[in-house]
């Protein structure tokens, strides 16, 4: 099951005034970025974060939940209404998610 329109919408609406933000799309899910650093996902209508200590201690006792099959688990954000928050989630987790990786050229 791919991530419904509307959900894709409300988790867009939750976040727009967060500087930073890109959802890129893939194979009908989306891929969430916070100041281009991979902080998860939209996945099957469920907002999942990459599993950092931080994202850990923000979201304390949130439900690990795997986003596709072979993937790894990611953490479960089930306080999308509150965008105080999510900001705060965001805030919280940045400076654990992995820098972008710099393509090497060969030559």
């Amino acid at each position: 099951m791919a991530t419904s329109k509307q959900y894709f919408n409300y988790i867009c609406e939750q976040l727009k005034d967060l500087d930073g933000i890109a959802l890129r799309p893939m194979m009908g899910e989306y891929l969430l970025y916070f100041r281009d650093r991979l902080a998860g996902g939209i996945y099957d209508d469920r907002l999942l974060i990459k599993p950092v200590p931080s994202a850990r201690e923000y979201l304390s006792g949130a439900e690990e939940q795997i986003p596709y099959d072979g993937a790894k688990p990611m953490l479960f954000v089930d306080n999308t209404d509150d965008k105080d928050f999510l900001y705060g989630l965001f805030t919280a987790i940045y400076n654990d998610l992995p820098q972008k990786k710099i393509k090497k050229k060969n030559g």
